[in-house]
């Protein structure tokens, strides 16, 4: 439960809470989610809403959750006319939700729901932003951990934001905070640094992270591999400008070496150079400019797809909300 005084308690119910839960494929824990939540949401003194969006699921996801809407009118639900994504997903949560605290939940379970209340008494002491850390990462492997770890240095090493070590979506933000990554019009979304981009008075809470209740990750390495190119890209010049370092680096190494190779070549006549080193060091430089071709190309795709300004994502059917907010486009 959550502790405050009668007066902040009068003023906390008159509060909605939304919870947002993307979907996809969720079958399999969609029962005990539901079941889990609903006790949890029970217990706090505010009003409170469940948005979950199905992102194109193939399974009975939708009709579940549309099962479950049917019975509680504070449940809605979003679904895409296909599969957009987690991230176009969280935002429709996002552009959908009417509460005054808003709070981005995995129906898997593995983000405790039973820290919510202790999330809201820290919003109600002032903090706008409640983040939930992980205390350990024991449960993943040693690759994933030390990738997981590598991302998260190399990212805040190179932006002007900083992202919090071992922080994922769950967290709790103001209305306020949202409004302003609301503002946020770009179509390639790293929701954890969209997250972090306002700023605001935030706070950490820690907690253990559980297994999966029912079904498998939908993300493999390939996907985090990607997804954290996107994140960096998203957020940074700084691979585009490290190339023009190494340029300068590399042209000022061939200088020294050219005046190397005319003195020696003076004091002691023509010298045959090496076949070998010739061809490393062509090598060498033809891989560099491969790699700042593709990351010259990474950007380049960004702002084509600005440019084509395609909807972020489109809505089938919306259950719950009032008939202006159906069939939603962004």
């Amino acid at each position: 439960m959550v502790h405050s005084t009668p007066e902040a308690s009068d003023d906390i119910k008159d509060k909605t809470l939304s919870l947002l839960v993307p979907m996809y494929n969720e079958s399999e824990v969609i029962p005990v989610f539901f079941q889990v939540i609903k006790k949890v949401l029970g217990e706090i003194e505010m009003q409170w809403e469940i948005i979950c969006v199905d992102d194109g699921s193939t399974d009975d996801t939708k009709a579940l959750i549309e099962a479950e809407a049917a019975q509680d009118s504070r449940i809605k639900l979003i679904s895409f006319s296909r599969n957009f994504g987690k991230e176009p997903a969280m935002t429709a949560a996002l552009d959908y939700a009417k509460g005054d605290a808003l709070i981005p939940i995995d129906a898997d379970l593995q983000d405790p729901p039973e820290i919510i209340a202790e999330m809201i008494e820290k919003w109600q002491n002032g903090a706008q932003v409640v983040c939930a850390k992980r205390a350990s990462r024991e449960s993943d492997t040693l690759i994933k951990r030390q990738t997981a770890h590598w991302f998260y240095s190399v990212f805040n090493q190179m932006s002007d934001i900083m992202i919090p070590e071992n922080v994922g979506d769950f967290r709790l933000m103001d209305k306020r905070v949202v409004d302003v990554i609301r503002t946020m019009p770009e179509k390639d979304r790293f929701m954890k640094g969209l997250f972090s981009w306002p700023g605001f008075e935030t706070t950490t809470i820690e907690f253990e992270r559980q297994s999966r209740e029912q079904g498998t990750s939908k993300f493999n390495y390939w996907k985090l591999w990607n997804f954290a190119i996107s994140g960096i890209t998203s957020f940074s010049t700084m691979p585009i400008r490290a190339g023009t370092y190494l340029g300068m680096l590399i042209a000022c190494l061939s200088f020294v070496y050219g005046i190397v190779v005319i003195t020696k070549t003076m004091i002691s006549g023509v010298d045959v150079p090496g076949y070998a080193s010739l061809i490393v060091i062509i090598l060498f430089l033809g891989g560099i400019q491969l790699f700042f071709m593709g990351l010259l190309g990474e950007y380049i795709g960004r702002i084509y797809k600005e440019v084509k300004n395609r909807p972020l994502y489109v809505v089938e059917s919306a259950v719950g909300f009032r008939q202006s907010q159906n069939d939603k486009t962004k």
